[in-house]
C-alpha cells in the first residue's frame, strides 16, 4: 500500500500552532485507541496510511504512557511525520458535533410525546451481496418483507407512526426539534424524570439519504446560507412551529439508538472507532479515505468558538459521519451538553489539515 499523492510531506516546524499546543490530552485520546486495536484492528484508509505501521506507537502508548505535555510531543514527534494533506477540491473544511443532554422520561406522558426508537427487528444491513437488483445502491439497510427486501420507511412515514405498536421506544421526549438534533449527532444523554442519567447512541438508520434543515431553509430564502447554524436553525423552528414536520420530513433519514451506560462524565459516547470520543481532541473523519486512530494537526485560525484563540490544534480521528467526506474534512467532538453545543453550533471554518503519518511510510525520520 502506497501513500497517496494528497498527502504531502512537511516538518513538524511547518505546523502553524504546533509548539503551543497541549498535546497531552490528544495524547490520551490516541492511547484509547491503541487499547482498543488490541481487540479489533482499525481498517486501513484508501489514502495509503497502513494501519500496520502505527504498532510501534500503539505499542509504547500502551506500556509507556506519557505524563506531561512535552513527553506526549516527543512521542508524536518520534513516531510520526506531518503530512499536508490536500483537499480534492477547494479548501479544507471543519464543522463541529457534540453530545446533547435533554431532559426525558421512560414512559410516555402528555408532555413528552416524541420518542427515540430501538433497531426494529426487520431492518437488514444491504451490501453488494445482497441488495435486490433495481435498489438505489445507496441504501445500506432495507426492510425484510414477504417478497424479499424492500426500501425502509422514512423519517415522515416512522413519525406518522409506520412503526408503531412495536415497543421500539427507548424513552420519551418533550421537542421534536431536540429529537432532530440528537439524531444529527446520533448521541445523547439523558436526564430521566426518575432521576437516572443514561445515554442512547447511534444502533442504525433506515438508509435514505441525509438532507439538512440548514440547506433547505437557504434554498428557500429563510435564512441566508453564512448564517446557518444550529442556533439560527432552532430559533427559525420556534418561530415557526407550524411548518417543523414541513422541513424536517424532506430529511429522510431515521436514526435509530441503542442505550449505554455513561460510565466517564468526562468523555462522550463511544463512536464509530469503538472508544468514547475526547471533548476538543476526537475528530469524525472519511473513513473510507482515513485509518481510525491518526493524529491530524488541525490549522483553522478563523475558528475561535473552543477557546477563543485560533483553533491549532492535535486531533485523533475516532469517529466518522455520512456527511464527512473527502480527504480534508473533519468534524470536531465539542463535548456534552449546552456549552457544548454553543460551540459545535458554530463550526463552519476553512482548515489546514496535517495527517501524521508513521515514520517507516513516510520513508522513515527525518
Amino acid at each position: 500500500m502506497s501513500l497517496s499523492p494528497l498527502l504531502v510531506e512537511r516538518s513538524f516546524g511547518d505546523l502553524p500552532g504546533w509548539s503551543d499546543d497541549d498535546h497531552l490530552p490528544a495524547f490520551a485520546a490516541f492511547a484509547r485507541s491503541a487499547f482498543h486495536v488490541l481487540v479489533k484492528p482499525y481498517r486501513s484508509g484508501a489514502l495509503g496510511v497502513d494501519f500496520a505501521a502505527f504498532a510501534g506507537a500503539h505499542a509504547q502508548a500502551r506500556e509507556a504512557p506519557a505524563a506531561s505535555s512535552s513527553q506526549a510531543r516527543a512521542f508524536f514527534e518520534r513516531h510520526f511525520v506531518p503530512m499536508l494533506v490536500r483537499p480534492e477540491t477547494g479548501a479544507g473544511l471543519v464543522t463541529g458535533f457534540y453530545e446533547p443532554q435533554v431532559e426525558a422520561s421512560p414512559v410516555r406522558t402528555a408532555h413528552f410525546a416524541v420518542p427515540l426508537l430501538a433497531r426494529p427487528a426487520d431492518l437488514i444491513d444491504v451490501d453488494d451481496t445482497n441488495r435486490p437488483a433495481g435498489m438505489d445502491p445507496y441504501l445500506a439497510f432495507a426492510r425484510r418483507t414477504g417478497d424479499g427486501l424492500a426500501e425502509y420507511p422514512d423519517r415522515g412515514a416512522i413519525e406518522r407512526g409506520a412503526l408503531g405498536g412495536q415497543g421500539l421506544e427507548i424513552a420519551w421526549l418533550a421537542d421534536k426539534v431536540d429529537a432532530f438534533f440528537i439524531h444529527v449527532q446520533g448521541a445523547a444523554r439523558l436526564a430521566m424524570t426518575d432521576g437516572r442519567l443514561c445515554r442512547v447512541t447511534y444502533a442504525a438508520k433506515s438508509g435514505q439519504r441525509f438532507t439538512g434543515p440548514g440547506k433547505v431553509l437557504s434554498e428557500t430564502g429563510e435564512i441566508p446560507l453564512a448564517e446557518v447554524t444550529m442556533q439560527s436553525i432552532r430559533a427559525w423552528f420556534k418561530a415557526h412551529p407550524q411548518r417543523i414536520d414541513e422541513i424536517l420530513w424532506q430529511n429522510r433519514s431515521y436514526i435509530f439508538f441503542r442505550e449505554a451506560a455513561v460510565e466517564d462524565a468526562a468523555l462522550g459516547p463511544i463512536a464509530a472507532a469503538k472508544v468514547p470520543l475526547t471533548p476538543g481532541r476526537s475528530m469524525a473523519v472519511d473513513r473510507l479515505l482515513h485509518t481510525f486512530g491518526t493524529p491530524f494537526h488541525i490549522d483553522a485560525p478563523t475558528l475561535t468558538a473552543f477557546d477563543k484563540k485560533p483553533f491549532r490544534r492535535l486531533m485523533i480521528a475516532q469517529d466518522t459521519g455520512s456527511a464527512i467526506t473527502g480527504p480534508a474534512r473533519g468534524d470536531l467532538f465539542a463535548g456534552s451538553g449546552d456549552a457544548a453545543g454553543e460551540i459545535a453550533g458554530v463550526v463552519r471554518n476553512p482548515a489546514d489539515f496535517y495527517a501524521l503519518v508513521p515514520r517507516a511510510l513516510a520513508g522513515g525520520a527525518r
